[in-house]
């Protein structure tokens, strides 16, 4: 067992260790450190009635002044119209050496953040850098099913942390360990006869857990290409499963799927709003439902339904939807919209099923159980012709059977109100590629290079571009585009070329200059005129958690490039071929010279949508080699 774990941790006696402490060398980062944390949760009959109570001690160290912040201190607390919990028992203590400052009474104050939550806040005194900030709290609960766990994993690393429970054996919870990092201490054992209600004869047995972590790095939650950090997190999650009440009576709080299922066909703000296919059939062109073609029908309403509505930019699931008043304001949210695109779709005898599931924000649903709260969006679920379409039509952007980025996250759960809701996978788009096609030629005398090039994005790419095109202006674009070129680079023409575009592809042509290419005896100048990567998205040490690129990407970069006459090559890159393990990924590149031309080519695939935190540094390593070579690639012409 760790030093911090060995020390006995007696309320306002900080230990030599924790004052001799100075800096973390497991992260020089860090602005201040939890240098113990303890949590106890256990159930105690107060004034004849149960209570589940809540011990808290934690010591902080402030390592440098960034670190100040940590001295403001929250703590949450539930209530509802009938009952509350309680928070007491506040001491908190600031030592700066052989200085002490206590937290006075007063300098407690409470804070409503909701309807049913409010917290209890202070600020530590005198804090300075080296300071040891020590709290304790309890908190005395009615509802049972707030004993939801522990935080092993927080916003600064923690040297030792441990939580400890007394769970009666009538208090049934279902639990889950979330994240990568390993548990320390790890023990379960029944004590018998360790509860007890008054007036009742028989003692229950109680589960004891204790579970502690150490050397717990910060969870960063700011990296690139990520879930949600609720799934990787490394948490202890409790969830009150069922009661058996002293009278032997059971309440059950998990529900299965049957019941979720049942609930779902009556409930008004989403199964009744399944059933107004009338009242949207009546409010329709009749056009819409003409062509005897199902994929034209279902495409043409997918297309009405976008227009139709401005989306407002809220998801709502489970509260306050109205399909009909939200049809006539032309103005809804997701959940609105696409019920509406359901009943329309449904209208058209195209059987059409609503699809449950949480964006990528909002972390993955678990499997196990219903969890109604894990979801946070619906869209639509079709099959034509055997193939199966996900929609949302809140994107005036988004072609059909194609789902936003946001909700690339793997499954949702389709439910169906003729039968069995079911789990779905997600299957995004897998042609998604960004192309460039470049010529160019020198222009000796004025030191120039002249050239065109296609820009052709499919896929996922298409959508980006287009949204980004459709957001600014023309020449906003095109300003833009030359400042994340840079070098020099001026655009002489543009145009989206219409006859080679579509609705999952987008294709541009550029020409353009670029000045002062020619200096002296010699042509000096990077090819790559677009850079697909200003810079590696991958910057720390080590990751914790998967990388989850969403859907499959292609980024390919052509050049022809002429070279002028009176010059010849002195310089040019080596070709360069890096495969990931497993096939998961290559990286190629190759320059030669043919009859006075020079012909170069960059390809880069990623040929997964998630690697594990394992491959990290491979990942990290294979972003860099392509960031290298586009920024550190030179051709060098000399006069002849």
């Amino acid at each position: 067992m760790c030093l911090v774990a060995q020390q006995k941790h007696e309320f306002g006696r900080p230990t030599p260790f924790e004052n001799s402490f100075k800096e973390y060398g497991k992260d020089s980062t860090a602005h201040a450190v939890y240098l113990y944390e303890k949590g106890e949760n256990y159930f105690e009959v107060r004034q004849n009635r149960i209570w589940l109570i809540t011990k808290y001690h934690a010591k902080k160290k402030i390592l440098d002044k960034q670190g100040f912040e940590e001295a403001e201190i929250s703590i949450p607390y539930y209530h509802t119209e009938k009952s509350r919990e309680k928070v007491s028992k506040i001491r908190a203590i600031t030592h700066n050496g052989k200085v002490s400052s206590g937290l006075n009474a007063d300098g407690v104050y409470e804070v409503d953040v909701s309807e049913r939550w409010s917290e209890k806040r202070f600020t530590f005194p005198n804090v300075q850098v080296g300071s040891i900030l020590e709290y304790s709290y309890e908190v005395q609960s009615p509802f049972f099913f707030n004993l939801t766990g522990w935080e092993f994993q927080g916003n600064i690393p923690k040297l030792y942390t441990e939580y400890n429970a007394k769970i009666p054996g009538n208090y049934v919870y279902n639990r889950s360990l979330i994240g990568e990092l390993k548990l320390h201490i790890n023990e379960a054992t029944v004590e018998k006869y360790c509860f007890k209600v008054p007036g009742y004869a028989m003692e229950a047995s109680c589960e004891v857990l204790k579970y502690a972590m150490k050397d717990v790095p910060v969870f960063e939650d700011d990296e690139a290409f990520m879930l949600s950090g609720r799934n990787y997190r490394s948490i202890l999650k409790f969830e009150l499963s069922e009661y058996t009440r002293l009278n032997g009576s059971k309440d059950r709080f998990t529900k299965s799927w049957k019941d979720v299922d049942k609930e779902f066909r009556s409930d008004k703000d989403i199964g009744g709003q399944l059933r107004k296919k009338n009242f949207f059939e009546k409010r329709v062109p009749d056009k819409l439902f003409f062509t005897k073609d199902p994929l034209a029908k279902a495409t043409r309403i997918y297309e009405f339904v976008q227009e139709h509505y401005t989306w407002n930019e809220k998801f709502g699931i489970f509260r306050n939807n109205r399909v009909k008043q939200a049809f006539d304001n032309k103005r809804g949210n997701v959940a609105e919209i696409n019920i509406t695109l359901i009943n329309l779709l449904n209208a058209a005898g195209l059987k059409t099923d609503l699809m449950l599931l949480s964006t990528r924000a909002n972390g993955l649903p678990k499997r196990q159980h219903p969890v109604m709260s894990d979801f946070n969006y619906v869209v639509a679920r079709t099959e034509i012709g055997g193939i199966t379409y996900l929609l949302d039509a809140t994107d005036k952007n988004m072609p059909f059977g194609i789902l936003p980025y946001r909700c690339l996250n793997y499954y949702g759960r389709v439910m169906n109100l003729d039968g069995d809701s079911y789990w779905w996978d997600i299957q995004p788009e897998k042609k998604n590629k960004r192309t460039i096609r470049a010529q160019m030629n020198f222009d000796v005398e004025s030191g120039r290079i002249n050239g065109v090039f296609d820009e052709i994005s499919m896929g996922y790419e298409s959508i980006f571009k287009r949204k980004k095109i459709n957001s600014m202006s023309q020449a906003q674009y095109l300003d833009d585009v030359e400042e994340s070129v840079g070098g020099g680079l001026v655009i002489d023409s543009y145009e989206i070329k219409g006859d080679l575009s579509g609705d999952k592809k987008v294709t541009e042509r550029f020409t353009f200059g670029m000045e002062d290419v020619v200096q002296g005896q010699n042509i000096y100048f990077n090819p790559f005129i677009v850079r697909f990567f200003p810079e590696n998205p991958f910057k720390r040490e080590e990751r914790h958690y998967p990388i989850d690129f969403g859907y499959l990407r292609s980024y390919g970069f052509m050049a022809s490039i002429k070279i002028p006459d009176g010059y010849k090559v002195k310089d040019m890159p080596s070709a360069k071929n890096i495969a990931l393990p497993g096939n998961s990924g290559a990286l190629r590149f190759g320059c030669e010279e043919s009859s006075g031309t020079i012909n170069l080519f960059f390809d880069f695939k990623l040929k997964a949508t998630q690697y594990n935190s394992g491959a990290y540094p491979i990942i990290k390593q294979f972003f860099g080699n392509a960031v290298s070579l586009q920024d550190q690639t030179y051709i060098v012409l000399e006069k002849i």
